[in-house]
């Protein structure tokens, strides 16, 4: 499993260098259209980059898996709150068993109660 999953990064890899190398033209990324960039106000927002085009689709991939993980992330909470608390109770009503246990077993030969709690 670890194999096929080292050839597909591989094949990965392969692809986005072909697709990056075939891609070096350099594209301007702006922050506004021209058109907004004229209002009075705000062109303070209005900024241009040159990049090659493999570095905006790349970062364009790049950023759209980090936002989806950390929605994903967000939207799990509820799963992992639950959870937490699921093994707090376990935590809680394994240690009353033993208390019960204890009670039930201190009037017991040492030897019958060790083997009670090993069963």
């Amino acid at each position: 499993m670890r194999y096929i999953r080292y050839a597909f990064y591989a094949a990965l890899a392969i692809i986005l260098i072909t697709v990056s190398v075939a891609n070096l033209g350099m594209v301007t990324l702006n922050t506004l259209p021209e058109g907004v960039a004229g209002i009075p106000g705000m062109g303070w927002l209005a900024h241009s980059i040159e990049l090659p085009l493999f570095a905006v689709v790349l970062g364009s991939l790049v950023l759209g898996v980090v936002l989806g993980e950390i929605l994903e992330w967000f939207h799990e909470h509820k799963h992992r709150a639950e959870a937490a608390q699921k093994g707090a109770q376990v935590r809680k009503l394994e240690r009353e068993l033993k208390k019960t246990q204890a009670e039930r077993d201190k009037d017991k030969d040492e030897v019958l109660a060790l083997l009670d709690q090993a069963s």
